[in-house]
């Protein structure tokens, strides 16, 4: 009976030193892979938020209307004759 725990008592130490071993070495892969997953998600984020800017792009560059509406709402544009009102909030 003592042969069979040696043997016992060498497989779970060759099995304990490969864990040690190699441990480290998954638990860095996993980080990589969930930050590669990350990085891919990012960039699909990007790249959608790349084709809205170029539409919009696109649509400033050949709309005269929407201009004229970007003008009016983001700089405060007034066509010539309009008397331009400002509405503040109250403090209510």
């Amino acid at each position: 009976m003592l042969p069979q725990l040696r043997k016992a008592f060498w497989l779970f130490g060759i099995t304990v030193f490969i864990a040690i071993v190699f441990l480290p070495g998954y638990t860095k892969l996993q980080e990589l892979r969930d930050k590669a997953r990350d990085l891919q998600r990012k960039i699909k984020e990007l790249k959608i938020e790349n084709a809205l800017l170029q539409q919009e792009l696109k649509r400033i560059a050949n709309d005269p209307v929407y201009q004229e509406k970007i003008a009016r709402e983001r700089m405060g544009v007034v066509r010539k004759g309009e008397v331009p009102i400002k509405i503040i909030p109250g403090k209510e």
